[in-house]
């Protein structure tokens, strides 16, 4: 299966990441649409889930958006419409996540029409994270043994040892675009997930 991008992909695709409470099921829907020859965000859409969010979750604190931007809560079946047609006004078929089993697994809504992609299965790797040195404990296939979730990872890429994950969805999915800007691979370098 050929798992280069088309040209028209290219153009636009989404980074995803989601939220959930203590059943596992998500209580929030973070993403970012980008401009994939720039990787600049052109988009965003955030999503806390009624009544997922009122059972509470580990990162139950970090579901408001402290920045001022508006925070939407509304029933996952009404977030997954407004997601699409989000996706669709921008031809958005193309997402990317990190640890996108996870993300996958709890969105089956976008199982359909949608290619993902994992981020974890560059930015965790030497031979595509320019930042992994020959010192760093890697097993053989070149993924490091430890500390390659989104906050060691990004830590690694901009040298800031302060940098700490927030666990809000849509903070999390502007900082997995950002590892995918730091790293400066193409979208093709990205292998497609397998569905089943």
């Amino acid at each position: 299966m050929n798992n280069i991008l088309s040209e028209e992909q290219q153009n636009c695709f989404a980074v995803i990441d989601t939220e959930t409470n203590w059943y596992n099921q998500v209580m929030s829907i973070g993403v970012v649409a980008a401009d994939g020859r720039t990787f600049d965000s052109i988009g965003r859409k955030y999503y806390i889930i009624a009544p997922e969010y009122e059972f509470g979750g580990m990162f139950s604190a970090s579901l408001p958006l402290p920045d001022g931007r508006q925070t939407e809560i509304c029933t996952r079946e009404e977030a997954i419409s407004d997601l699409l047609h989000f996706f669709s006004d921008r031809n958005i078929t193309s997402v990317f996540a990190y640890n996108a089993y996870f993300d996958f697994s709890h969105l089956p809504e976008l199982s359909c029409g949608f290619n993902w992609y994992d981020i974890m299965k560059c930015a965790a790797y030497r031979q595509y994270n320019y930042k992994i040195n020959s010192n760093m404990d890697c097993c053989k296939t070149g993924r490091l043994k430890r500390n390659y979730g989104v906050e060691p990872i990004l830590r690694l890429l901009t040298d800031d040892c302060s940098y700490y994950e927030t666990h809000n969805a849509l903070y999390d999915a502007e900082d997995e675009l950002k590892i995918m800007k730091l790293l400066g691979l193409p979208l093709h370098a990205y292998k497609k997930i397998n569905h089943t």
